[in-house]
């Protein structure tokens, strides 16, 4: 997935589309991921998808169903927030 995407557009289980933000994108052992929020929505969780190909090589965003892998991407997300809050203060 291109690093400059600021926003994506999902549809969900009822056929309709959602605009998220991309808030960031995580490389974790040789697999892609990004942590999307929906856009315009004050919240304060956010969504991790992993990135994955088609089979005509093109970008498809999963949900992440492993439990350990869930776990990796949410502890490399938060190190990530933790760090940006150090660096500001």
């Amino acid at each position: 997935m291109e690093n400059d995407v600021t926003t994506i557009v999902l549809t969900d289980e009822e056929g309709e589309e959602i605009e998220f933000e991309v808030l960031t994108k995580l490389d974790i052992e040789e697999n892609e991921y990004v942590i999307v929020v929906p856009l315009g929505e004050e919240t304060d969780e956010a969504i991790a998808l992993k990135v994955e190909k088609d089979e005509d090589d093109n970008d498809i965003l999963i949900t992440i169903d492993d439990e350990d892998e869930f776990a990796l991407v949410a502890e490399a997300y938060e190190a990530l927030f933790s760090e940006d809050n150090n660096e500001l203060n």
